[in-house]
């Protein structure tokens, strides 16, 4: 995601792609080549001692040469807290695309910071509107399919660790819908190449896809409905995070109340490409 968010960024007029400082984890390399422009991005262990300090001394530089810097976060769920507060801490605006970690912790300690960031479990554009529409039809219709089975499959790549927060949100709309409670461990969540092969994910795209099946079943079979998404690779989820940035950005710039954003915020808006 890192390659794929920094090209997508790259892509955009007026913005600029930090090559001073990018986080990582333990034992990974000192710099990485990007592509697009972009040239070699220095990289610093963020679980480090001296993590902080080093983000300092680069956003002190970054914001003399900037009017807005930007953190973008993909990592590993285990993560996902103590990145926020750097963040935070660092008064650092952000986009936070990483699921799983503590989610009520990092909303409150973003808003007890007054740190504006987004905060979204699913960044492609396409997936926060079909989000929206299911959220908006158990607001409406709570109920509506009363007495219907529901059952949730949904493959990624082997190295994503948690459920997808995408499918836990979906979830949640469609138990209101349904009247009865789903809970998470009833997901069944397909990792590794060969079941997310049988699972229909073509070759190319096993070690970068979202394939998620909702399906809603009355009680005595004779009616079904089925919702899904099948996206291939991560080039999507890319542009919606620069989207994100862009959206980010003109809100620091222009000094708005600093909130914890979500991407129907960035979607209402009205500024995605």
């Amino acid at each position: 995601m890192g390659h794929e968010v920094s090209r997508a960024l790259a892509r955009r007029p007026g913005v600029t792609v930090a090559t001073e400082i990018g986080l990582t984890g333990p034992g990974m390399p000192s710099s990485v080549e990007v592509g697009e422009g972009v040239g070699a991005v220095r990289l610093v262990d963020g679980s480090s001692a001296g993590a902080r300090a080093e983000l300092e001394r680069a956003l002190a530089e970054l914001r003399g040469k900037h009017d807005v810097v930007v953190a973008v976060d993909f990592t590993h769920p285990s993560a996902v807290n103590a990145n926020a507060d750097t963040y935070n801490a660092c008064g650092l605006p952000f986009v936070m695309g990483t699921t799983g970690g503590d989610r009520e912790r990092l909303v409150a300690s973003t808003k007890e910071a007054r740190n504006p960031a987004v905060i979204a479990p699913n960044m492609c554009k396409q997936i926060v509107a079909f989000q929206a529409m299911m959220e908006h039809m158990a607001q409406r219709f709570p109920g509506s399919f009363s007495g219907y089975g529901l059952s949730v499959v949904e493959s990624h790549q082997k190295t994503k660790a948690d459920t997808s927060g995408t499918a836990k949100a979906v979830v949640k709309s469609l138990s209101s819908l349904t009247g009865a409670p789903y809970p998470e461990e009833r997901i069944t969540k397909v990792r590794g190449e060969e079941a997310s092969a049988r699972f229909g994910v073509p070759e190319r795209f096993l070690a970068g896809h979202a394939w998620h099946t909702y399906r809603l079943e009355s009680p005595d079979g004779t009616v079904a409905f089925q919702f899904q998404h099948n996206v291939d690779g991560r080039a999507t989820y890319a542009e919606g995070v620069a989207d994100a940035v862009e959206f980010l950005a003109a809100k620091v710039l222009a000094k708005a109340e600093p909130r914890v954003f979500s991407m129907i915020d960035v979607l209402e808006a009205g500024g995605m490409r």
